[in-house]
């Protein structure tokens, strides 16, 4: 769906992206993480035709985006980081007006409008004002519109961006929904998000992809396993390192600082997903398991081990995105 190659962009004197190079298949769900001014808004806009590239190429479908823009916009859904409504139009009138604008026929409009409503839940709002509706609908109207066409290809940025938890929740369920359906690449600073959602992602950082692969394949590659959980046990058993360390696909345990007292915290990284095994394991030595979970802090891990090598100065912190 998306085959970049050598993929630059200047602003002014400024490298905002330097010769990025990736690929999406059809149908994949990719994150795009970095830190802020590390370039992926202006990658997103160059992928949706808002932007043309300084150099390199870029195709969407099989199209190059600086020789058929137009006919890329319409295999696009694009979501900005700032969703671009109209406050004082109708939840439905709205979305008519986002269809027939990417030249979905007159006569399919409303079964669009409808399609897009029912997915982003909102059909109660179809004759509300857009201008009076929380936050968190406001986004889903941004989604809906990004959708209203049947687009092969969705493009959002920062979709979560100023939802209050539950909403963030809700909006996660979302885009699990439009999986199957479309090939999706995500911005987002909500890395739980990214990872719960995605199957691939791609790190930028500085205009440059530092990291690219499965969450798996990234974690292997900086030697943090495949697999990360944590594990709490009563008391202090003897040789309990030593126990979890002899089951096979399990590269390091190590003891962390325990959340309570009298109890004995591990973080095991292994190459396979070995929580069953621990647990019986434990459990059959005479340990009383209080706790064993996937470490979902494993992707903020990987990001900050990809980015901190690098910062960013306070011109290119400030500079465009």
């Amino acid at each position: 769906m998306i085959e970049v190659d050598k993929l630059t962009k200047y602003y002014g004197e400024r490298t905002a992206i330097r010769e990025l190079s990736f690929a999406i298949a059809k149908g994949e769900v990719v994150g795009f993480l970095g830190l802020n001014g590390a370039g992926k808004t202006t990658t997103l806009r160059v992928l949706a035709c808002m932007l043309l590239p300084s150099s390199g190429t870029a195709t969407v479908d099989g199209l190059e985006v600086s020789q058929h823009p137009h006919a890329i916009r319409r295999r696009v859904g694009f979501l900005p980081d700032t969703p671009p409504l109209y406050p004082e139009m109708t939840v439905g009138g709205y979305l008519a007006f986002a269809a027939r604008l990417r030249g979905v026929p007159a006569c399919q409009v409303d079964l669009r409008v409808g399609e897009a409503e029912e997915k982003t839940a909102l059909g109660q709002a179809h004759s509300e004002v857009i201008g009076e509706l929380s936050h968190g609908y406001r986004q889903r109207v941004g989604v809906a519109q990004a959708i209203v066409h049947r687009p092969p290809l969705l493009i959002l940025d920062e979709p979560s961006a100023g939802l209050d938890p539950a909403q963030i929740v809700e909006m996660r369920n979302l885009l699990r929904g439009l999986r199957g359906e479309h090939t999706v690449l995500i911005s987002s600073h909500f890395l739980t998000e990214i990872s719960q959602t995605c199957d691939r992602l791609l790190v930028i950082h500085a205009g440059e992809l530092v990291g690219q692969g499965s969450e798996d394949e990234l974690a292997s590659a900086m030697g943090q396993g495949s697999s990360s959980i944590t594990v709490e046990v009563s008391g202090q058993p003897t040789g309990i390192t030593q126990i979890v360390a002899g089951i096979a696909g399990v590269g390091k345990v190590s003891v962390e600082p325990s959340s309570g007292h009298g109890t004995t915290t591990l973080a095991i990284a292994a190459d396979r997903d070995v929580r069953a095994e621990v647990a019986r394991l434990l459990v059959s030595s005479g340990c009383d398991l209080l706790r064993l979970e996937r470490n979902e802090r494993r992707l903020e891990s990987i990001f900050m081990n990809l980015t901190q090598s690098m910062s960013l100065t306070p011109s290119d912190a400030g500079g465009p995105k």
